[in-house]
Order: structure tokens, then C-alpha cells, then sequence
């Protein structure tokens, strides 16, 4: 731990390790939530964050501080008044996660999902699931109490595998139903009670339903945990849905794997708006499976019906196998060019790709 804050030129005097967990463990009266998974962690942290701060001064992890230098800078950032802490934890390797939960010592624990992320470093899908599930070895031993996603999937297996015995399964507290997700979503609460969330994609509902389920374990009434959700409004690029001019737009361009991409895709698909263009950019840290998994990207696409289809990057070519008529552009700069060309008018578009193509670049040239 000392080594790597040294290489990312933090400051460090003494053993920064021992210093947080002596810090959490002063903290542990403070129930702290840590969230793991392949896609929606942070989505789905700012909205517990926004549901448990109805009831309690509760502390969050800022943006996406969740790696080994993020997480014990977050553990450093709670204060004595807080009331409880939500930590995100990312990871790109086995032992990542490990490494984390042993410094934070979370009392909570959930995994939002299990996809194709960070291939590269975890060694494929087999490498994802035992890097994600060091969360639940750590809380199986602590007898921490997890948190499990309403339908039985492969988290659900993880938690059986280990035995744990201390658990929630979501929608079981406040129970709800999708009613739409065109492209907001709304739902409908058993006593009939409708809420209009911020956010876009069935895929967000699985999040809205966690931060629900959390709010109620930690004794908050369903109209607090009901208000949580609907005052939070996505503004880092991720699940915004924005209208520029006259476009609207599905922006989710502050990261990308094969899974969120497929997800995003397919519901973009299916919403009503027309005419519908996508802009997608390159999927990073795949290794030897990238071609193949943008080309896969690609076969899907073709599956639907598109106004348009705009890929940017180098690893975004492979998809053009499945895409003929598809525009193809090296870099962001290029696709700037043919934007200022050719404008886009009064159409829905969903925008995504990794951090590293920085697909936001392009939202003032769609401001017409």
C-alpha cells in the first residue's frame, strides 16, 4: 500500500495501511456499506448515498475514488458526526478487492453485478468472479450482512457458495414494479404510489431497488427512501439523460465494457423515440479478447434499426465487420469534423465509450 500511494506521488509518513484500519476500526459504530461489481457501482452508491441522507449525516465516497489510493483516502474523510458510510470499491486484478475490504473493514456488502470488465487484468470472466466475490470472503468472515439483488443470478450463487447466512435480497423490504423505462424510469410501489426517477435504463431500476432496500434495513420510512430516489439527478456522465437543442440525448460516456455496452444498446433500442443515431467509443482494458468482443458489439447493433451509427476508435473497427454503412472514426477529433459537416437535428442519440475517449467532447457540436 505504502508503495503505490508513493508511486501516485502522495505524501506518505508512516504506514498508511495500519493508519486506516485503525481509523475504521475507531468508526465502527458507523455501519459502513461497500459496494463492488462489474457496472453501476457508482450510480448505484450516489443513490443509496441520496436515500440514507434523508435520515442520517451520512458520508460517500467522492466520485470515483475506489481504487487502493481512493479508498483509504475516503477512510481518511469520515468524520466523527458521521453516521454512516457508503465506500465504493473498484478493482482491475485478483486481490484488488482483498486488499481493500481489509483496509476499509466494512460492516455491509454488495455486489451490483457480475460482467465483462477489465479482462485483461483479471484473466477473464472466471478471474471477475473470484476478484469480485473477495467482498463476501471478507464479510462470510466478519458475519457482515450482504446485500442480494432481487433476481437469483450468479451473485446469489457466490453468496450460497460461501454459506452466508446474514442477508437481504432486494424488493423484499419495499416491494416495487417497473412501469416504464422510455427512457426515465418510473415505478410503482405496492401500496400504488408512482415515482418518476432521474434516470434512464431498465438496467438502473436493479440500483434503484438496491438504494431502496437499503434505506429501509437502516430504518427509513418508504416515503424517505422513496423521496432519496427521486431527488437524485445523474451529472458525471453516467445514466444522464440531457437535451441539447434539439436532441435529446442518452449520455453514459464515462465508461464502457461489453456488458454495460450490450445493456445501454439494447434498452436504447427499445425506447419509442425516432429518429435514433449512437456514438459509441472504444471498450478499454480487454486484452486478447477485444476484437472480439467489439466485434460482437457490432453483430448486435446489427440487429436493431438505427438512423445512424457512429464508432470512434481503434478498437471500434473490428465491429464494422457486422456494419458496413456504419461512419468510422479514428479519434473524437475526427468525428468533431464530420459533426461541424453534418449536423444533427431532432434526434434521440445515446452516447458511450470508456473514459480514456472522452465522448463528452462532442456534446456542444450537437447543440442545434
Amino acid at each position: 500500500m505504502v508503495e503505490k500511494a508513493k508511486e501516485a506521488g502522495v505524501e506518505v509518513i508512516g504506514d498508511i495501511e495500519l493508519f486506516c484500519r485503525e481509523r475504521a476500526k475507531r468508526a465502527a459504530d458507523a455501519p459502513m456499506v461497500a459496494i463492488t461489481g462489474t457496472n453501476g457501482k457508482t450510480t448505484t452508491k450516489e443513490l443509496i448515498f441520496s436515500v440514507l441522507s434523508q435520515e442520517f449525516n451520512c458520508f460517500a465516497t467522492t466520485g470515483n475514488l475506489n481504487n487502493h489510493i481512493g479508498v483509504p483516502l475516503s477512510i481518511l474523510s469520515i468524520k466523527p458526526e458521521h453516521e454512516i458510510a457508503v465506500i465504493e470499491m473498484g478493482a482491475n486484478k485478483q486481490g484488488d478487492i482483498e486488499e481493500l475490504v481489509n483496509i476499509a473493514q466494512p460492516s455491509h456488502g454488495l455486489i451490483t453485478n457480475i460482467g465483462k470488465a477489465h479482462l485483461e487484468g483479471f484473466g477473464g470472466i472466471e478471474g471477475v468472479i473470484k476478484g469480485k466475490g473477495e467482498l463476501f470472503d471478507f464479510m462470510k468472515i466478519s458475519e457482515g450482512v450482504i446485500f442480494l439483488p432481487k433476481e437469483p443470478n450468479i451473485v446469489h450463487e457466490m453468496a450460497e457458495k460461501r454459506g452466508i447466512k446474514n442477508f437481504l435480497v432486494v424488493n423484499e423490504a419495499l416491494p416495487t414494479e417497473l412501469i416504464e423505462a422510455n427512457p426515465i424510469i418510473s415505478f410503482r410501489c405496492e401500496n400504488g404510489k408512482v415515482v418518476k426517477s432521474h434516470l434512464p435504463g431498465i438496467y438502473n431500476f436493479e440500483n434503484i431497488q438496491m438504494a431502496l432496500a437499503i434505506g429501509k434495513y437502516f430504518g427509513l420510512s418508504d416515503e424517505k427512501c422513496l423521496e432519496g430516489i427521486r431527488s437524485y439527478v445523474p451529472n458525471n456522465h453516467r445514466s444522464q439523460f440531457i437535451k441539447i437543442g434539439s436532441n435529446q440525448v442518452l449520455m453514459d460516456a464515462y465508461n464502457a465494457n461489453p456488458s454495460s455496452m450490450s445493456a445501454a444498446i439494447s434498452h436504447f433500442a427499445e425506447t419509442k423515440n425516432t429518429p435514433k443515431i449512437i456514438i459509441l467509443g472504444d471498450m478499454f482494458e480487454l486484452g486478447d479478447v477485444s476484437a472480439k468482443e467489439h466485434e460482437a458489439i457490432g453483430e448486435l447493433i446489427a440487429s436493431y434499426t438505427f438512423e445512424n451509427v457512429l464508432l470512434v476508435g481503434q478498437h471500434m473497427q473490428h465491429a464494422l465487420v457486422h456494419l458496413p454503412k456504419a461512419l468510422f472514426f479514428p479519434d473524437k477529433f475526427g468525428l468533431h469534423t464530420w459533426l461541424q459537416d453534418h449536423p444533427i437535428q431532432h434526434s434521440f442519440l445515446l452516447i458511450k465509450g470508456s473514459r480514456g475517449i472522452q465522448l463528452e467532447s462532442i456534446l456542444p457540436f450537437l447543440n442545434h
